[in-house]
């Protein structure tokens, strides 16, 4: 890290700092996120977002929880209270590979004028409703456009966006198998 000061709104120098401690002391890595949804009716959820454990220690900076509603469009029998849980999901990813861009962009010195990507995911109902055992629930391609405007070559920006990829947590799990397990609580 080179550059000093902010870049992209990125403070290079904090970020350095962080990058420094996190490799001199492994365990500060370590991060545990957490959300809560609570079904309201129908297809309509509300989730909670508050605290995280990291850098070793429960984090209390957040004095209120972000409140994100899920619900589905109408032609999928929901309310429009909120995206889905598919657009969540995209815009999540959307999300962690902007910021993946800016933070590395600012790290090596590259100025990024604007950023804007547009993501869409092809879902076949057949595997979400039952009907067939043979097509997955889950999306069966998701694309992702990113434009940016930069002084920086195009080779320059090819290479920031390979690296957000190779690093970036979300794309990550989604490429990834990752282990979810789910289990049953009752409630009382």
């Amino acid at each position: 890290m080179t550059q000093q000061g902010s870049r992209n709104g990125v403070d290079v120098e904090l970020l350095g700092q962080t990058v420094g401690a996190i490799q001199s002391q492994a365990e500060l890595a370590q991060f545990q996120f957490r959300a809560t949804t609570h079904w309201i009716s129908g297809a309509h959820v509300q989730t909670h977002i508050q605290g995280f454990r990291g850098v070793g220690q429960e984090d209390g900076s957040r004095s209120t929880p972000f409140i994100l509603e899920g619900d589905e469009p109408a032609v999928l029998l929901g309310t429009n209270q909120g995206a889905n849980a598919v657009e969540l999901l995209l815009a999540a990813l959307t999300s962690c590979l902007s910021v993946g861009v800016a933070y590395n962009a600012a790290a090596r010195g590259i100025e990024i004028e604007e950023l804007r990507m547009e993501v869409s995911g092809d879902i076949d109902l057949h595997g979400f409703l039952g009907l067939s055992e043979s097509i997955r629930p889950g999306c069966q391609t998701i694309d992702v456009g990113c434009h940016i405007k930069s002084p920086a070559s195009d080779s320059t920006i090819a290479d920031l966006l390979e690296y957000a990829q190779h690093t970036s947590p979300v794309l990550d799990m989604i490429r990834n198998p990752t282990p979810v397990h789910v289990k049953f609580l009752r409630l009382s």
